[in-house]
């Protein structure tokens, strides 16, 4: 399982109410670039691997949903599946979770696979965001 990191700035702009998780889109896009917590706060900070044979330039739509028991809440998303179609999809490390909907983007989270992988064509990988479906991405307690 990938590694979870918080973008720092993602926490204000929660409470600041830049991020709905029941009414946004989120998404998740794939990147070669190390992630910095503390300097990377919309997309436009964080390059995504170029677009092409299967992948789509902005990523990938996760369904998200929301549930509270007793005080907390877990915040959900759907895997996503990129497939390699006519050729290799670029090599990425990280998996970069943000707010499609908000103006500028907003970063999330990132999951860190370790070590650079590509995707030749036909190959496909899944993102999960935990070891259950849909997978915790966060919780609130």
């Amino acid at each position: 399982m990938a590694t979870y990191n918080k973008f720092q700035d993602f926490s204000e702009q929660l409470v600041i109410g830049t991020h709905d998780f029941d009414t946004n889109v989120f998404k998740v896009y794939l990147s070669n670039t190390v992630p910095s917590a503390s300097a990377d706060a919309i997309k436009a900070d964080l390059p995504e691997i170029t677009a092409g044979n299967g992948y789509t330039a902005g990523g990938a739509t996760t369904t998200i949903t929301v549930a509270e028991v007793t005080g907390t809440t877990t915040v959900s998303g759907t895997q996503v599946v990129f497939t390699a179609s006519g050729g290799a999809i670029a090599a990425f490390q990280y998996v970069v979770l943000y707010n499609d909907t908000a103006v500028n983007k907003n970063l999330i989270a990132w999951w860190d696979y370790g070590s650079a992988l590509t995707l030749n064509n036909g190959e496909s990988f899944t993102v999960k965001f935990s070891n259950t479906t849909p997978g915790a991405i966060f919780t609130l307690a």
